[in-house]
């Protein structure tokens, strides 16, 4: 029977019911809201369980509000007459006692002057005092707290942990460094730039004449041997009929011009191989050159930060903070995570109009560029954010270079990406130190495109490179190559040579790749030097390869994996069965829908037997978690891809395809198979079980909660509609039988909010329910008469169940 108190709940910002599946709670004192409902009172700003606020000055204020908007106690007076520290100045002082727990033991000036309690409800205790002394004792002094009394201890430190990642907003650049004597420097630079590039091209044509000079030399050592020998043949040969004597001729000009084609094919595997071994030559000598002229910056502009700063204040609205470190820290786990310096991209929204306005022009100078960037930017962050957006949208891979292109043009800041000897990571250290930030390339192992999870990483195929820049006091990860934008849909792409102003609007940068956690970032780089991990226990490389294969849709729908010895690889029992659960934060619940694919790890194929494989996985959701059970049809090897994409019920309504992008892949090994399994009914693809209908269709489950149905020869199915919701049907599936006939063993029945399915089963076995359902009343469509008619959606799928059916049961 159902109980509604075991699934209901009441939405404390609306009143209306929440459901377990779209709950948010219980909060304070119990309260509930709805995941739509978990907003700001104030503003309306969406919350999450890790950014809301409760007011702590009103204990009978449920309401829930952002860092902005909580309520705070504001500033007031103090003196002896209130009455909040009136019984704290009246604690009489001991003369000879001293509470070593509270102050330790060292002694200064103040010591004096405190009087060692602590409080209990509604009073004071006296540390043990030798004698009481009345405020008429001259030997009396009113009672003093500070910092170092336990019972403020955690919360100042929490204080100071909450600021952490606060940094007052500086004066621009300009205010201390004179952009002429930074281009001056940027002038020797481009000197320096210019005799490597020369050097590189001096020795490319040496090492390109010498291959020339080699092949031409086996060239014509082949050829003589080739001319000897028909020669010699053409001498035996000169009495024999014309016809063979003309065979030989063909011949030899056969073996002429595959020797021809030989040697080319042998020059150009030469040269390539000789190519890639100066490319990389170049790029280390290139980034040891940025090396060096990034610190001659960074010096630069310390040096004259450092002047300013001694006689004005280099910060705006009369904050006062640490200065910026003059020389790079050493790499240390950050204190605060991402989550604390912003928790929305929108938050850099006029940062980044900046930098993609500034990426629509043409600058004959990085300093011109760099000012450009981060005039208007007030911390190091945003700075970093400026040149992280302007790579990202610059789309470097794309630009097209003149052959003729001089280091002084626009395009020739950017002529280490034309020659191949300047990558993304170099680019972005390079301008970091000209906005005065610390910034370093570091080189590892990355699971890239190709890597398939399982994968060791044993030669020098997935090597890659990334940043780590110093801001908000501590070392931050950054990867512009991945970050950098992309086409949303291929089809979409431009045509050559055709640039127009929407172009941007193809495009688009993924955000998981600035100021990365490191705790997310191990799972797709691991560097070769371990302390830059910035973890505070670094993991081996052998870890590194056991951690599951994730990309960044992963964490940027906060999504984690509930069993902590969930791995790249995962082995099947003696049944053939494998679990991967995934759990979802409570604000994701009500808008992420999963998908799946597997197939065979070693080739493409995706079916055993005729049936595709997607129907030997059953997906189901449990409160937060969603669970893929996969059954092998057959030892061997098989890769998990899990998909996901968050849309709303309005948009799942409408039918309209959805497009999924993969938050995770697995490797399924199954070494023996004990049991035949034999696939799931060919239902819908997707989850198994009501939680859907409740959370897209608001369909409450009455009888079955569960995906899998134990049943007699007979089943009657209940939901009770918390919305309007119309012309429900409903297929039965078994393997083997044509879906047609089974039709008329299922019928349903709508009563008032309460839907009814009635299933009578023609014979036992297994057996899956599909069932759809659209809303009462769509879009209004306008006909060229001024009619007006209700469109209806398409009918969706709504949830599926999956029924043993026996005599037994």
């Amino acid at each position: 029977m159902y109980r509604p108190n075991f699934y209901e709940s009441t939405c404390f910002r609306c009143n209306e019911i929440v459901y377990q599946v779209d709950r948010v709670g219980p909060l304070k004192d119990f309260t509930f809201f709805h995941s739509g409902c978990f907003k700001c009172a104030v503003c309306g700003t969406k919350l999450t369980l890790k950014t809301y606020y409760n007011n702590q000055h009103w204990t009978e204020d449920k309401e829930v509000y952002c860092s902005s908007h909580v309520p705070k106690i504001g500033p007031g007076h103090l003196d002896n007459s209130s009455v909040g520290i009136r019984s704290a100045l009246n604690v009489p002082k001991s003369n000879n006692y001293v509470n070593e727990q509270i102050r330790g033991h060292a002694r200064n000036s103040h010591d004096n002057e405190l009087s060692p309690t602590r409080t209990t409800n509604g009073g004071s205790v006296h540390a043990s005092p030798a004698r009481e002394l009345s405020r008429d004792t001259p030997d009396y002094q009113y009672g003093r707290f500070d910092a170092s009394a336990l019972h403020i201890a955690h919360a100042l430190k929490q204080t100071e942990l909450q600021k952490a990642y606060h940094r007052p907003r500086e004066k621009p650049i300009d205010c201390y460094l004179d952009r002429d004597e930074q281009t001056k420097l940027e002038m020797k630079h481009r000197q320096e730039e210019d005799d490597l590039y020369r050097k590189f091209s001096k020795h490319r044509e040496e090492e390109n004449r010498r291959i020339r000079e080699e092949i031409q030399d086996e060239w014509e050592r082949e050829l003589e041997r080739l001319t000897n020998r028909f020669q010699q043949e053409m001498q035996v040969k000169k009495r024999r009929p014309d016809a063979e004597i003309g065979a030989l001729t063909l011949r030899h000009q056969q073996e002429r011009a595959d020797l021809e084609k030989n040697m080319t094919l042998r020059r150009d595997k030469k040269k390539e191989s000789l190519t890639r071994k100066m490319l990389e030559h170049e790029r280390a000598a290139t980034a040891a050159l940025v090396e060096k002229q990034s610190h001659e910056m960074m010096e630069l502009i310390q040096e004259r930060r450092s002047e300013y700063m001694a006689a004005s204040s280099l910060y705006l609205d009369g904050e006062e903070a640490p200065p910026y470190p003059a020389r790079a820290p050493a790499p240390l786990p950050p204190l605060v995570s991402k989550f604390h310096i912003y928790t929305d991209p929108a938050e850099f929204a006029d940062v980044d109009k900046i930098a993609i306005s500034v990426a629509q022009e043409d600058q004959k100078t990085f300093t011109d560029l760099v000012r450009q960037l981060v005039g208007r930017c007030a911390t190091d962050v945003e700075k970093a954010r400026t040149i992280f957006r302007w790579i990202t949208v610059k789309n470097l891979n794309n630009i097209q270079f003149d052959d003729n292109l001089r280091g002084d043009s626009p395009l020739g800041l950017l002529r280490g990406i034309k020659h191949g000897t300047e990558s993304y990571h170099v680019l972005f250290k390079r301008l970091c130190s000209y906005a005065g930030l610390h910034c370093v390339v570091i080189k590892g192992y990355s699971k890239s495109a190709g890597y398939q999870p399982g994968v060791r990483f044993e030669d020098n195929r997935f090597r890659n490179s990334w940043n780590a820049v110093y801001v908000a006091g501590a070392w931050r990860f950054v990867q512009c190559n991945w970050g950098a934008r992309h086409l949303v849909n291929a089809k979409d792409a431009p045509k050559p040579g055709n640039r127009g102003k929407s172009d941007s609007l193809r495009y688009e940068y993924d955000d998981h790749y600035f100021l990365t956690d490191p705790r997310e970032f191990i799972y797709e780089f691991f560097p070769l030097q371990p302390d830059w991990q910035l973890l505070k226990t670094p993991i081996t490389l052998h870890d590194f390869e056991e951690l599951p294969f994730v990309r960044s849709l992963f964490f940027r729908y906060g999504l984690y994996f509930s069993d902590p010895n969930t791995k790249a690889v995962m082995y099947t029992d003696s049944t053939g069965a494998a679990t991967m659960r995934i759990a979802m934060p409570a604000h994701m619940q009500s808008s992420l829908i999963f998908h799946y694919n597997l197939k065979f790890y070693d080739t493409e194929g995706d079916g055993f037997d005729g049936v595709s494989l997607k129907r030997f996985v059953m997906q189901s959701v449990v409160g937060n978690v969603v669970s893929f059970r996969v059954h092998a049809p057959c030892s061997g090897a098989f890769l998990l891809d899990i998909f996901a994409n968050a849309v709303t019920p309005r948009e799942y309504l409408t039918g309209e395809p959805m497009k999924f992008k993969s938050v995770c892949k697995f490797k399924i090994c199954c070494a023996e198979l004990q049991t035949v399994m034999v696939p799931l009914p060919d239902c819908a693809s997707g989850e198994w079980g009501p939680t859907k209908a409740t959370r897209l269709f608001g369909l409450v489950p009455i009888t079955h909660q569960e995906a899998l149905v134990f049943a007699g020869r007979e089943l009657e199915i209940q939901f009770r509609m918390s919305r309007p919701l119309a012309d429900f049907m409903a297929t039965l599936h078994k393997n083997g039988v044509d879906e047609k006939r089974l039709s008329k063993y299922v019928q349903q029945n709508v009563s008032d909010d309460i839907v009814s399915f009635y299933i009578t089963f023609p014979e036992e076995g297994q057996y899956g329910l599909d069932i759809y359902t659209r809303e009462r009343g769509g879009p209004t469509a306008i006909h060229q008469n001024g009619s007006t008619e209700k469109e209806k959606h398409l009918l969706t799928h709504c949830c599926k169940y999956l029924i043993n059916s026996s005599k037994r049961n």
